[in-house]
């Protein structure tokens, strides 16, 4: 609850703020939790499949270890772990929260018993037995309270070993309730104690040796502590048989769960979050590549991408004092009803506006210009225009991208997010890109075609949105005409005339004869039924570009509902540790905003940090600095606006407070690597940093 009015008061406080700073802030929140609320529901949506096989993989290899067979590869299978190879990929920072969500998973569907271990935190196999045996006594299983109790009381005594693993779970599954154990088994293995599910979440940096003890002891303890693995595997498979040699591999009985794509996770939020007007917030395209490019060329991390958007969207409510329009239409007209005198020249100040109004006739001019009633009105007329065109645009953009993303070389692009990209910063129709991908429809197949329109139709028709109903209509008039040609013919009446022009005769004749039939087609060739009805399409889709993917610049009113600092969310994402660092030391005043702190340039101001003066002390030295001297000069800062009486035990121990005050000051400065110490001179450090940052 404090964090919320820290964050309120926070917004309110800024350059930017307005009277309605507060209603900015709520509308950030409303979205924000919008937002966060669909992301969730989307990663559940994707993780569905992998976490359902996961599921039936677990339930089949339980009840596989507690077949009771005399067959010889049954007893073979039996001395194997079942162990499922999660590839997660290389987005280390969300393997997490994946994780976190399977493990919910699997104690709401299979076992209570599942316990997640770091390599950190088991460094070897006493660790690693510490870690796996406190967990697992931590389970919520269910048990009387007063077994609980007692478990936790032998947990601080116990001797960690397989056997005592095994006898524990042994002792509790028996003591658990039938009934309530009912409830979390599956009918795959009722009447069976639940398994043991152990999953290591960053495989690849476990001890080798570790791992290798480990697999040995549990596979020889299978029948009596029904263990089953999970490898989380950022890189690739085949780092399982680098790490366990044939001896301890061949204990495992191993199946290969891959995880979505990234790039292809990310296609699927950019999809619900901003290629639809479910929400009106919107990036430009300089913020979008920002984040894009941080994605691709980083970490890969859908989470710090989602961070970055919340990042956009709380800068755009803070700086822009019209994203209070950021809202729903209904909600944002209402508003524009209640708008302040202020609120209404800010409107009058937007370029876009501007741009609107000198197209407008000099009696609406001057009407727009002094009459805050008329500003209103056309306001919700614009904003009401700016919906529609968002509405319009993505059902067309996802139409074009049918048309473009399986053309060879991709010219726009092969994901949706490359072509949205193209289409914010510019007319796509002026590119060189956009020329090549309608020359290479022209020289599409009728099957392929047919593909694209059904595509297209589809995008149409799942959307509710009115206005482009005759499009719809358009397509189905396509498919119809496409469906009714008859190329089969055309093609045996132009064979057959072929083989009348060719006449059996001699060489001469026949070169000539085909020189003549060469020079007639060039000059006098006729289009067939498919060629113009190709024509067509690829002009109607020409024309749904040019018509409805307009740059959201070109549109009134586009400030309110579009971020566009790519700056400063550089500034904020993009990290700089060593500027930083030398601001924070140069000035201190720029991060504290604390007055006193505030000094002229060249000044060292005796109340700031004893850090900042020993740093800014010490860009005033050469490569080699005396520490004497260094020293006295700190002394006579600290001590500059103080009067003090020297023969005094007061200032005996003042200057020793001081001197233990420097000593601190530059081994933080050392610490942090701007000084080393030197054998060159005697009492002397090296300065290891040029040039103020």
């Amino acid at each position: 609850m404090m964090t919320s009015v820290y964050s309120k008061d926070y917004f309110n406080k800024g350059k930017n703020a307005s009277e309605d700073s507060k209603l900015r802030f709520e509308s950030y929140q409303l979205i924000w939790q919008q937002m966060k609320s669909e992301t969730e529901r989307l990663q559940e949506e994707l993780n569905k499949n992998l976490f359902d096989s996961l599921i039936e993989f677990l339930q089949t290899s339980h009840s596989g270890l507690r077949k009771n067979s005399n067959d010889w590869s049954c007893q073979i299978k039996l001395r194997e772990i079942p162990t499922a190879a999660l590839v997660l990929g290389v987005n280390v920072t969300d393997h997490d929260l994946t994780l976190r969500s399977l493990t919910e998973v699997l104690q709401n569907n299979v076992t209570p018993y599942v316990v997640s271990l770091q390599a950190k935190d088991c460094p070897d196999m006493k660790h690693f037995l510490q870690k796996l045996v406190s967990q697992l006594m931590d389970c919520k299983v269910d048990v009387h309270s007063k077994e609980k109790e007692s478990d936790r009381v032998t947990q601080k005594n116990v001797h960690y070993s397989m056997d005592c693993l095994s006898a524990w779970y042994m002792s509790v599954t028996q003591k658990a309730d039938p009934t309530m154990l009912r409830k979390r088994r599956t009918s795959s293995w009722q009447g069976q104690a639940p398994p043991v599910v152990l999953i290591l979440k960053d495989m690849e940096s476990f001890a080798t040796k570790v791992l290798q003890d480990f697999i040995i002891i549990s596979s020889q303890h299978l029948h009596e502590f029904p263990l089953i693995l999970i490898f989380g595997i950022a890189t690739s498979p085949v780092v399982i048989h680098r790490l366990l040699p044939h001896a301890v591999s061949s204990l495992l009985c191993i199946e290969l769960f891959q995880s979505l794509s990234c790039k292809d996770h990310l296609t699927t939020v950019l999809d619900k979050l901003l290629l639809t007007t479910q929400f009106p917030f919107k990036l430009s395209e300089k913020v979008l590549q920002t984040l894009t490019n941080i994605f691709l060329y980083h970490d890969f991390s859908i989470q710090n991408f989602i961070k970055g958007l919340q990042l956009s969207l709380l800068e755009h409510f803070y700086s822009q004092p019209l994203s209070v329009l950021c809202c729903n239409l209904p909600e944002a007209k209402r508003r524009i009803r209640f708008l302040s005198a202020n609120q209404c020249e800010n409107i009058r100040r937007l370029p876009s506006f501007r741009r609107y109004v000198e197209k407008q006739s000099s009696e609406k001019q001057v009407a727009l210009l002094t009459s805050d009633k008329s500003l209103k009105e056309e306001t919700q007329s614009l904003l009401e225009n700016l919906h529609v065109y968002h509405a319009k645009y993505f059902l067309v953009l996802r139409c074009l991208h049918h048309f473009t993303s399986s053309l060879p070389k991709y010219p726009l692009g092969r994901q949706i997010r490359e072509l949205y990209c193209m289409c914010l910063e510019k007319n796509i129709w002026d590119s060189e890109e956009y020329a090549s991908v309608l020359q290479l429809l022209r020289l599409l197949a009728k099957d392929e075609l047919m593909v694209m329109l059904q595509n297209c139709l589809k995008v149409f028709q799942s959307s509710s949105a009115k206005e482009l109903g005759n499009t719809a209509k358009k397509i189905e008039e396509f498919l119809a005409q496409f469906q009714s040609l008859d190329e089969t013919k055309e093609e045996a009446e132009a064979s057959q005339s072929q083989s009348r022009g060719l006449q059996k005769t001699d060489l001469y004749h026949l070169q000539k004869s085909l020189l003549e039939m060469k020079e007639l087609r060039s000059t006098s060739k006729k289009q067939t039924r498919f060629e113009v009805l190709r024509e067509q399409v690829v002009s109607f889709v020409d024309s749904l570009a040019r018509e409805y993917l307009l740059p959201p610049d070109t549109q009134p009113l586009h400030e309110a509902l579009y971020f566009s600092s790519a700056l400063a969310l550089r500034q904020h994402l993009n990290a700089a540790p060593r500027v930083a660092l030398h601001t924070a030391l140069n000035n201190p005043y720029h991060y504290l905003k604390n007055e006193a702190l505030k000094s002229e340039e060249g000044c060292i101001p005796n109340v700031a940090p004893d850090i900042c003066i020993a740093y800014k002390l010490h860009l005033e030295c050469s490569r080699l600095i005396n520490l004497v001297d260094w020293s006295e000069a700190f002394a006579t800062v600290v001590t500059a606006a103080e009067k003090m009486d020297a023969n005094s035990v007061t200032s005996e121990e003042r200057n020793e407070i001081i001197h233990a005050r420097f000593i601190r000051a530059v081994s933080e400065l050392e610490l942090l690597g701007f000084i080393k110490p030197t054998k060159q001179k005697t009492d002397h450090v090296a300065r290891l940093t040029w040039g103020g940052c």
